[in-house]
């Protein structure tokens, strides 16, 4: 192909690689029915040529279009987007293309909407971030209609092929290890939507944290959010004018948190020295905030892309051959200090 403006098609990777047409489509498609020096082989080839499949001729062979769908319902865009660019890795060179859909969980239409979107796309396959992938009726539709899923969740709700769990509990009980190795006993919670199961591991994670250092949380310093700027800017105010203030705040995102900031400026209160401050998400507002904000780190972006390399096959890459496992991991800035 040296010297050539042509792109590579396939009969050139068979022929380079001394293998039949039908075997390079087997190596593309992850067929297991080809020996593994034949399948590097392959792979090598694609690689130095840079050949990628035509996604109509693939479709129309396979009667599934070369289409992944990434489904969600989130109030936070970040955490979508962070996704979405995860995703996009995994894709590239791979001939599949992203579909974004966003829905109502919540909607009685819903399992219908989505029948009707995956089977008029004819996904090839579906991403399911949280919440939307902790409904048991969409997973058995997916499962009825034969489209390969992905579930990224904050623990483990399907077999080990069809889930990313990103261990939510672990990082909120570092925060609140944290905070109490700090000196602080007056720790107030901003919870998500209990309806969110990512909310009710991080609560469990983080009381479950504080229990290890012999406290508690006091129900009067939680209140409950809706993972949105606004909702943080409202609870924050409630807990801030209390007599006996909290004097840190574990919030269960950076969105939530970063309305702390503005309740806590509003009551003339200063982080850290007045209340600390530590968010979940460590998205990229975190660490542009002025003081920078503690936060647990979730590789959002990894997240997206890892869930992408076990969806889709990519001629590119060597297939992945242990399972990955995600941890989170608290980041220590300058929003959290000392009590006094």
């Amino acid at each position: 192909m040296e010297g050539s403006s042509r792109r590579p098609t396939i009969n050139d990777v068979a022929r380079m690689a001394g293998v039949s047409k039908k075997t390079v489509s087997r190596v593309i498609n992850e067929s297991p029915f080809v020996k593994e020096d034949t399948r590097k082989a392959v792979q090598t080839i694609i690689r130095e040529t840079g050949y990628a499949p035509d996604p109509q001729a693939r479709g129309l062979a396979f009667r599934r279009s070369f289409l992944v769908g990434l489904i969600y319902d989130n109030p936070n865009p970040q955490h979508t987007v962070s996704h979405q660019q995860g995703l996009l890795d995994a894709m590239a060179g791979s001939g599949f293309e992203l579909v974004v859909r966003p829905v109502d969980r919540t909607s009685p239409r819903l399992l219908d909407e989505m029948r009707v979107f995956i089977e008029r796309q004819k996904l090839f396959g579906v991403v399911l971030p949280s919440p939307v992938s902790e409904d048991e009726r969409l997973a058995a539709l997916l499962q009825e209609l034969d489209v390969r899923y992905v579930r990224i969740g904050s623990v483990a709700l399907d077999e080990p092929g069809r889930m990313l769990v990103s261990h939510d509990g672990k990082g909120a009980a570092e925060a609140a290890r944290h905070l109490a190795d700090l000196g602080h006993t007056r720790i107030a919670l901003i919870s998500g939507p209990t309806s969110f199961r990512s909310s009710v591991e991080r609560r469990k994670g983080f009381e479950s944290g504080l229990a290890e250092r012999g406290l508690s949380l006091d129900p009067a310093l939680v209140k409950v959010g809706g993972y949105t700027y606004e909702s943080g800017v409202g609870a924050a105010k409630e807990l801030l004018a209390l007599k006996a203030r909290p004097t840190a705040v574990f919030c269960l995102n950076d969105e939530m948190a970063t309305g702390v900031y503005t309740a806590a400026r509003e009551a003339g209160l200063r982080i850290p020295e007045d209340v600390s401050v530590v968010g979940f998400d460590d998205s990229s507002i975190a660490s542009r905030l002025w003081p920078p904000m503690s936060s647990v780190r979730l590789p959002l972006r990894d997240m997206g892309r890892i869930a992408g390399e076990m969806l889709v096959p990519n001629p590119l890459r060597d297939k992945p051959k242990v399972q990955p496992d995600i941890q989170p991991e608290l980041i220590v800035r300058a929003s959290s200090a000392k009590v006094g």
